[in-house]
């Protein structure tokens, strides 16, 4: 099976930014693909769309439209702008990644819109969160993030994790440079990364935008690592110079990995060592299996909207298989859509059945508000850069440049992946 007929005109319509593709939906593969029996297959289909239109009976009317589109780069600086159909906005948030500043702006009077008081800075990252409601009161949340116009001259590297931050031990330094680099090794050779483990740090480019940097084995544990950014000056390409020159730092905390077992339909979550939990779980059907392999979380949302469409998974109406306005407590694993995530409206299925479209699923409650369910718990045991090992999925291995997910490609393919080595 290709991934081309795994998700059908999903790259395609896709922009990464900062390693991390931001569409919010749940991706997987086609019965048709894998050759099942077709009349199992149907089946389960079946008990896939009943859970699916169960999640979206009391979905919102109200939807939320971000500008410019998720993961968008060379963004003016007065584009950016929130509206909403058939409801209100009630709450925007709009922050820059990288001083953490929020955006002043404000609601037409009518609640249908949103915006900037002021020009956005230029070649700046900037995250936001848009939430509203319907007539019947019903809640929807949007995000989204997007980056600022650099001048055609020059050129800038969008980084995770943030200065400052603490992460998971499979976080790896992933740099998306909004220019195409032909001077690959200078670029690479002005990007400096020491941890105070002394693990030696590899880059590895996967395409001219895209610079991931990892040890050989994950960070130690509460070890501290460093970036030196020192583009500046530096020439990507014939008159394209960089003008970045900061030092970025960040706090790697526990060691997390929590193995997902499809086939047994549970997660064990190991923290330095100790088993802390076994979680009973719901990953994808047969039809729309979810990627085996060691997944990084990257992004991490109490509540997001999910929309089938944004992954391929249309009606013959065009509209999405599934349209969740509210999924509770959701880390992204994948660049295509893969979560794990909590699940409110899925009876009966944890620890017993695989239905979803990809993703992995744990009993949760509608609104994020029982900290009590297993989706609560994961979450605020969690932390972007931990590991989900997924094992026993009839699917093969996620690749390695779909989502922060490097951590599946052996020592010797990652070093000759690099300018410089």
């Amino acid at each position: 099976m290709t991934d081309s007929k795994r998700r059908k005109g999903l790259i395609a319509s896709a922009t990464l930014l900062g390693g991390v593709l931001t569409l919010a939906a749940c991706g997987g593969s086609s019965a048709a693909d894998r050759g099942h029996d077709g009349g199992a297959e149907a089946t389960r289909h079946e008990n896939s769309r009943q859970v699916d239109e169960a999640a979206a009976k009391d979905a919102a009317d109200a939807k939320i439209t971000i500008l410019p589109g998720d993961g968008a780069t060379d963004t003016g600086l007065n584009d950016a702008s929130v509206a909403v159909s058939d409801g209100k906005l009630t709450d925007v948030t709009m922050t820059s990644v990288e001083t953490k500043q929020p955006v002043e702006g404000a609601l037409s009077a009518d609640g249908s819109s949103w915006k900037p008081d002021q020009p956005l800075s230029r070649s700046t990252k900037y995250k936001v969160t848009a939430h509203a409601v319907d007539t019947q009161g019903r809640k929807a949340v949007e995000n989204s993030s997007f980056t600022t116009v650099a001048p055609t001259d020059s050129f800038i590297g969008n980084f995770t994790p943030e200065d400052g931050s603490t992460v998971g031990v499979g976080m790896p330094v992933s740099l998306n440079f909004d220019k195409p680099v032909k001077n690959k090794a200078d670029v690479e050779s002005a990007i400096k990364i020491a941890s105070s483990s002394n693990q030696k740090v590899v880059g590895h480019w996967f395409n001219d935008k895209r610079l991931d940097f990892r040890p050989q084995k994950y960070w130690q544990a509460n070890s501290e690592v460093t970036m030196e950014l020192g583009l500046d000056g530096v020439e990507a390409s014939p008159g394209v110079k960089g003008i970045q020159n900061k030092t970025v730092s960040f706090h790697v905390g526990h060691s997390q990995i929590s193995t997902v077992d499809t086939k047994a339909h549970e997660m064990t979550v190991v923290r330095d060592g100790r088993t802390l939990k076994t979680i009973p779980i719901s990953a994808g059907s047969d039809e729309h299996a979810t990627y085996n392999g060691k997944m990084v979380i990257s992004e991490r949302f109490k509540q997001t909207r999910m929309n089938g469409s944004t992954v391929g998974f249309k009606k013959h109406n065009g509209k999405g298989e599934y349209d969740i306005p509210d999924v509770p407590h959701a880390m992204r694993l994948t660049s295509s859509g893969t979560f794990i995530h909590g699940n409110y409206w899925g009876k009966g299925i944890f620890g017993k059945a695989n239905t979803s479209h990809g993703c992995i699923g744990l009993e949760d409650a509608k609104g994020a508000k029982d900290s009590k369910t297993d989706g609560a718990w994961f979450f605020d045991h969690s932390q972007t850069g931990d590991v989900v090992d997924v094992v026993n999925s009839p699917d093969k291995s996620v690749k390695p440049d779909n989502g922060l997910n490097g951590w599946n490609m052996d020592w010797s393919q990652w070093v000759a992946g690099s300018a410089v080595q």
